[in-house]
């Protein structure tokens, strides 16, 4: 098997040219999680060496029936950085997609801590009381292998898959909205549109029950790796997709409303 810095410079250089690798880590049976996580550090550590700051997490995985599938533990993650993470202005933003190889879109709930988030928290709403605000984002996903076919060690090495992140406008978390916040986390519903037809919907469910317990999970998974400290006071977390990803292509316009959740639309131009 390859080491973890030959790894590292494989998938850094096929985001680089655009252009996938000929086949993900997992075609050598020795490459785990485990494997994965070490790659996922020393490309954590290559971009920190170039003047790029981690700004928080993405996850994956966040389906207990997916993970039953595929033998998962738990969910997975990988680290966003603040040139792949932008706000949109009144609710509207464009992306350029040039660089990217094959993109798709997912509709996310964001979440910025307000304290450390600690391991262990099974309600909602104690995990909700660590949280400054919540927004709908896009996360947008780009695949280094061929034809989108991963295994989850291979979405980890590879950045978790993330190519940038679109973050709506906030809505600030008070104690005395948390209550009715945790019953709507687990019950709204989102659609996804494409040039002003709908395309897929999804719930805040899709995201183990409720994006308040999926950050109580992915804590609890990351204190198991020995991480006690990345989920620090501002740390921003996308919460997993709420809806099947969906290829993009410069020109189209993509829209996503939630209905039952007050959290605000959000528009995407996407861009050559």
């Amino acid at each position: 098997m390859a080491t973890t810095s030959e790894l590292a410079d494989a998938i850094a250089a096929a985001v680089q040219a655009r252009t996938p690798l000929p086949a993900p880590p997992s075609s050598d049976a020795g490459f785990d999680l485990d494997a994965a996580y070490a790659v996922e550090a020393e490309l954590l550590a290559r971009r920190s060496a170039s003047g790029h700051r981690p700004v928080g997490l993405k996850v994956g995985y966040a389906n207990k029936a997916v993970w039953r599938a595929l033998k998962l533990p738990t969910l997975v993650w990988a680290h966003m950085y603040d040139d792949t993470v932008g706000e949109a202005h009144g609710g509207r933003a464009g992306l350029s997609i040039g660089r990217m190889i094959a993109p798709k879109i997912e509709p996310e709930i964001v979440v910025a801590l307000a304290s450390p988030l600690p391991a262990g928290l099974t309600d909602a709403a104690a995990v909700l009381a660590h949280v400054r605000w919540i927004a709908l984002g896009f996360e947008i996903i780009d695949c280094p292998y061929p034809d989108w076919k991963f295994q989850p060690a291979d979405f980890v090495a590879g950045y978790g898959l993330h190519a940038a992140l679109v973050v709506g406008e906030p809505t600030t978390v008070t104690a005395d909205a948390i209550p009715g916040l945790v019953e709507a986390l687990a019950g709204f519903t989102v659609t996804l549109d494409k040039d002003g037809a709908a395309v897929a919907t999804g719930s805040g469910k899709n995201s183990l029950r409720s994006p308040a317990l999926c950050l109580a999970e992915l804590a609890t998974a990351l204190a198991g790796r020995g991480d006690t400290t990345t989920l620090g006071a501002g740390a921003l977390i996308s919460t997993g997709t709420l809806t099947d990803s969906q290829l993009i292509a410069a020109g189209e316009t993509w829209g996503a409303t939630v209905d039952g959740l007050d959290v605000r639309p959000l528009t995407l131009r996407v861009e050559p």
